[in-house]
């Protein structure tokens, strides 16, 4: 009686690690001038953004204790 060294579920698995295609798969499509605008856009609105919180956000992470503020306003001085 013929005995399978393997079960049958498994056997493709066996047989695919021995497989080699010859057919090669097509390049990959160059992208086309708007592609490529759309994607330069995309990049420079990110950027835009970052760089513009981070300009309105400056002020807001300032201490607001200076040296130069020590002195009393004109407005106080004539009391």
């Amino acid at each position: 009686m013929f005995r399978r060294r393997e079960s049958v579920p498994f056997s493709f698995v066996a047989e695919s690690e021995r497989f080699r295609s010859n057919v090669t798969p097509p390049p990959a499509a160059r992208a086309s001038v708007p592609e490529l605008l759309g994607r330069s856009l995309v990049g420079l609105t990110v950027v835009a953004g970052l760089a513009g919180s981070l300009l309105l956000g400056l002020p807001a992470l300032d201490s607001g204790a200076s040296p130069d503020r020590g002195t009393q306003s004109t407005a106080s001085q004539g009391r």
